[in-house]
């Protein structure tokens, strides 16, 4: 698949790199993870100034009003880098409130997130329902003139660094029906709302939502489940395009370690990477990068031309492909290292953990294939 990036996708790529190339050290990486905050604020604060917070955000509130292809690039980079900011959960709550909110909802909040001033945070997953899409116990119900949520989301990702959250509420059905849910906002510091933060296996901030009682506001007309059902595909399918292209951008980075490595490193007065069957191991590598690339420009494809069951479809086989490639090229990464990439104090170890925890965001590799199964099969 042909993908040339135009001339802003490119500038604003390459002025995140060097952000993240002055910021993003791995040294200093391992002292944000180690800090309290979880992540570099300074950075955030520069990411608002090159317009990053604003791309998920429609032009008439501030913003850019990316598609999934101009945030495939922006993703890429900060997979390589590591990054610890909480751009996912601001792309998955901003979707989340252009697709389902009414227009005075998206005016006063998209705005506030653009300029930075408003942190979102997606909550849709249930421990329970492990990587099952529709899984909702958590209900909504009237009290007086508002809507009352009680149950439990985790993990929420950036949820501690939230100031509102996005809820997948029942309103009717069993937890694991497509109809009858709705989303709400939530204020993390009202009461019934608890947040208990949590770090993830790479180091990434995510939490565990608990709701009893808590007050919410519906987003969108909250008696029509169809307007729901479609803002909450979206948002899915926006957030497994994201990650795509996030994984991509730590292959990338893990394989760059690899050859460069087998570039230095000697041994019996040879270079080891004049090996053969290690050099067929970079082969097989790279095979693997490119071909995860170009399912990752097709998620981003799909999420902005198609429709219904063929781009559901196209998402499916992305999600599963990137994430069983991502993996198998981290591990011989890791391979190739020897000792050293099995320790903390070495960055592709690193690489392989945040594709763990990305494979399994919406959904791991194998959960995806049984709904590739099940959607070929219909």
């Amino acid at each position: 698949m042909e993908f040339e990036l135009n001339d802003e996708q490119r500038a604003l790529r390459e002025s995140l790199s060097r952000l993240l190339s002055d910021r993003y050290g791995f040294e200093a990486r391992r002292a944000l993870a180690a800090s309290p905050q979880g992540h570099d604020p300074k950075t955030w604060q520069h990411m608002g100034e090159l317009g990053l917070l604003g791309l998920p955000v429609p032009d008439a509130h501030g913003g850019f009003g990316a598609r999934a292809e101009d945030l495939l690039p922006v993703m890429q980079e900060l997979g390589a880098a590591l990054s610890l900011e909480p751009f996912l959960p601001l792309v998955l709550g901003a979707t989340a409130v252009r697709l389902a909110g009414d227009a005075s909802q998206c005016a006063d909040i998209l705005a506030r997130v653009a300029t930075g001033e408003l942190q979102l945070a997606w909550a849709h997953d249930e421990a329970v329902g492990r990587h099952a899409p529709w899984w909702v116990q958590t209900q909504a119900r009237r009290e007086g003139d508002g809507w009352v949520l009680d149950g439990a989301k985790s993990p929420v990702l950036g949820a501690g660094f939230a100031h509102r959250i996005v809820v997948s509420a029942r309103l009717t059905g069993d937890a694991g029906q497509r109809e009858g849910c709705a989303l709400f906002l939530v204020d993390p510091q009202a009461p019934g709302v608890q947040v208990r933060s949590f770090r993830l296996v790479d180091d990434s901030a995510a939490g565990e939502l608990v709701l009893s009682k808590a007050h919410a506001q519906p987003l969108g007309p909250v008696e029509d489940s169809a307007h729901a059902l479609a803002a909450i595909d979206g948002t899915l399918a926006m957030g497994i395009a994201a990650i795509c292209a996030d994984m991509t951008g730590a292959m990338r980075a893990a394989y760059q370690l690899a050859v460069d490595y087998l570039g230095t490193r000697q041994q019996f007065g040879r270079l080891i990477g004049q090996n053969q069957a290690l050099r067929h191991r970079t082969a097989e590598m790279l095979v693997s990068l490119e071909l995860a690339k170009s399912m990752a420009i097709a998620a981003a494809v799909a999420v902005d031309t198609g429709e219904g069951k063929a781009a559901r479809i196209e998402l499916h086989r992305a999600k599963l492909s990137v994430a069983r490639h991502a993996r198998q090229l981290a591990q011989l990464a890791i391979q190739l290292h020897g000792g050293i990439g099995m320790t903390e104090e070495y960055a592709v170890g690193h690489y392989l953990r945040r594709i763990h925890v990305l494979d399994q965001c919406l959904g791991d590799a194998d959960a995806h294939a049984m709904q590739l199964a099940e959607a070929l099969a219909d």
